[in-house]
């Protein structure tokens, strides 16, 4: 997708995927789900979020796939 049709939900989330990809490979991981701090940590939170914002284009309730 075009850098200029994506919308600020579609920004964020490659934003935050940027910032976990980075994580992942300072802790030298290839998921999330190895990590001590899987269910504790705020920028996976954060990714999750953006990944359902990105979806459902910031509209609450229920969305389909």
């Amino acid at each position: 997708m075009d850098h200029e049709k994506k919308d600020r939900f579609e920004l964020y989330l490659d934003e935050m995927l940027e910032k976990l990809q980075k994580c992942q490979a300072d802790k030298q991981l290839e998921s999330c789900s190895k990590c001590e701090q899987f269910l504790e940590c705020e920028l996976r939170g954060e990714y999750v979020n953006a990944v359902y914002n990105s979806m459902s284009k910031g509209d609450t309730g229920g969305f389909e796939f």
